[in-house]
């Protein structure tokens, strides 16, 4: 028994000895291996304030300033640190109401006493001017530096767009971002984020029991500096796009000018716009909201997204193909009177060859030349023939995106055999039944910078570059390597020869060509004008053109909705666009002044 006793007494003894042991071990582990616990301590202490970065510069072409950065301030709040405080004065300081100023109160108790939180974004540098003097009257507070957007000039919001705070949707999406960063949205500021946006910095504080800063923590040692973003030069040409809006001015469309050379974007406009300054800061929500409901859809980028049948403005495609597939020659001759069966046409003479047609513009012409193209023994059937022409078109990128670093591009539509048998079934369809389309009608859906990259690639002879808004980005080396691969059409260049001498003599050719009126001294421009049809209403007003005719430096696109014919608006609008960019004044100052005062939507 006694035995049992001492062995029972040695047992617990060991145990008492292995806890120790274990609890030893433990400590030694939390104390000297592990920090998490030491830096959940620390946090107990500690204040981390990060530095938010400025973003990148964005520049036009010839390094003009577009946006940069303001000032901006976010007033932080430690409710136990407020005491009795003349709330009234503390908000005419800050211009808020005394509702506003509980509600926030409320909302910063409810996420803690003793921490910081944001108790009012973005306090213009004006308003913190003047807080600063009498902030020592009101402890708990203090700021905390942020910057917010501004623009040298009030345009070219589609092209920009804007910038606003993350939500929880976008953080759970990507760790990077915190709650409080800012982030691009649509234009250059979501194409080029990552660019733009920088990376953050943090300030480490120590702080006492009721959240009071103390000094700074280890001297700084720990502290990590903000560095600002990326600055972008753009291709745009801002002078031009200032130019283009104020001739846009109380009209429904839009204008896009390409670069041949390189796809670089000249301009992109559309309108109705708005002044890109009325997203930033507090104001940004509401007058967001306010842009949303607004009738005329300013927000809209019609540019990118609006869907337009191309009208008479497809036929130099249509008369490439028809030359490529062999079913026509230059010299080739079609009647015309007034029209083609149901498609009607515009009084002129006839016959006329391919050249003339495309100065003209003549219906009868393009539908009998698309008409072969379509009955080409060549191919099994019909419906073979216009997948083959389909074909051509995608190499134009028509009916697909084309890869820009615009966010919002659309492919428009080109539809395929295929979906004309789910109407008339297999085989149930001719040529006849799809004609319009030799015309840009029907089915037909471009979009406005479709039709400027489609310009670009007959001023090129047959080639095009990714249309583009990017020109250099700091820091980052060479541009995205798909901007610079030149997509080649697979028609002949001599092809593109011909369909250009019906487009210069469309311009300068003898009285009665149908786009005289862009014709511009010591500059040769070519074009083509339309007048597409629009089941909502009166037709729309297009031109595309380009200039110089060799070694161009401009190919354009304008359509105005609702004008009626191509050269009775789109076409005067152009060749303004055009002469302002080449030469950097425009002559014709009383067509001008015509296009300035034109309003279109009384």
């Amino acid at each position: 028994m006694k035995d049992s006793f001492i062995n029972r007494k040695y047992v617990i003894m060991a145990l008492i000895v292995l806890a120790t042991l274990g609890l030893l071990v433990r400590l030694f582990i939390i104390q000297v291996i592990k920090n998490s616990y030491r830096l959940s301590a620390d946090n107990n202490v500690l204040r981390y304030v990060t530095q938010y970065p400025a973003r990148g510069l964005i520049y036009d072409r010839n390094g003009k300033l577009i946006v940069f950065n303001q000032a901006a301030y976010d007033l932080m709040v430690v409710p136990t640190q407020v005491t009795k405080i003349d709330t009234t004065g503390f908000c005419d300081l800050l211009g808020i109401s005394t509702d506003l100023f509980r509600k926030q109160m409320k909302t910063a108790i409810n996420y803690s006493r003793r921490a910081p939180s944001v108790f009012l974004k973005q306090v213009s540098n004006e308003t913190y001017a003047r807080f600063q003097e009498k902030m020592f009257m009101y402890p708990g507070f203090y700021v905390q530096p942020r910057t917010l957007r501004k623009y040298s000039k009030p345009v070219a919001a589609h092209i920009l767009g804007y910038v606003s705070e993350v939500d929880e949707g976008l953080i759970r999406k990507n760790p990077y971002y915190r709650p409080g960063d800012y982030i691009g949205k649509s234009g250059i500021e979501e194409a080029y984020e990552k660019d733009l946006r920088g990376r953050r910095g943090v300030k480490i504080f120590l702080v006492d029991v009721f959240s009071r800063i103390k000094g700074s923590y280890a001297e700084g040692k720990l502290d990590t500096i903000a560095v600002q973003g990326s600055d972008i030069v753009s291709g745009i040409d801002l002078d031009l796009q200032e130019y283009g809006e104020r001739l846009m001015k109380n009209k429904r469309g839009s204008i896009v000018a390409i670069e041949p050379q390189t796809g670089e974007v000249l301009t992109l406009v559309s309108s109705p716009n708005f002044d890109p300054g009325l997203l930033v800061g507090r104001i940004r929500s509401d007058n967001f909201e306010n842009l949303s409901v607004d009738t005329l859809k300013p927000l809209f980028n019609r540019a990118l997204m609006a869907y337009y049948p191309p009208g008479s403005t497809f036929k130099p495609i249509n008369g490439l193909i028809a030359l490529q597939e062999g079913v026509i020659s230059p010299s080739t001759l079609f009647g015309c009177s007034n029209g083609y069966l149901f498609v009607r046409c515009h009084s002129h003479r006839s016959p006329l060859n391919l050249q003339d047609a495309i100065a003209i513009s003549c219906n009868a012409y393009f539908c009998q030349a698309y008409r072969r193209v379509l009955e080409n023994p060549k191919y099994n059937s019909v419906s073979d023939a216009f997948d083959k022409w389909k074909e051509y078109l995608t190499e134009f990128s028509f009916g697909t995106k084309m890869g820009t670093d615009f966010v919002n591009e659309l492919p428009g539509f080109i539809p395929a055999g295929t979906y004309f048998d789910k109407y008339y079934g297999k085989n149930g369809w001719k040529a006849l039944t799809v004609i319009s389309m030799g015309i840009g009608q029907g089915e037909v859906l471009v979009t406005p910078l479709q039709m400027a990259n489609m310009t670009s690639a007959i001023a090129n002879r047959g080639y095009y570059y990714t249309p583009h808004i990017i020109k250099s980005v700091a820091n980052a080396g060479n541009i995205d390597p798909a901007f610079t691969i030149k997509h080649r059409i697979s028609i002949d260049s001599v092809n593109f020869e011909e369909i250009i001498k019906g487009m210069d003599e469309a311009v300068n050719g003898e009285a009665g060509n149908t786009a005289g009126i862009a014709a511009l001294k010591d500059i040769i421009v070519c074009g083509k004008t339309g007048t597409a049809q629009n089941p909502h209403g009166k037709e729309h007003s297009v031109f595309i053109a380009f200039a110089p005719k060799d070694n161009p430096k401009i190919a354009i696109m304008v359509v105005v909705e609702n004008a009626g014919f191509g050269a009775t608006y789109a076409a005067p609008i152009a060749s303004l666009m055009i002469e302002k960019y080449l030469k950097g004044e425009v002559t014709n100052k009383a067509r001008e002044q015509s296009m300035l005062n034109l309003n279109l939507m009384q």
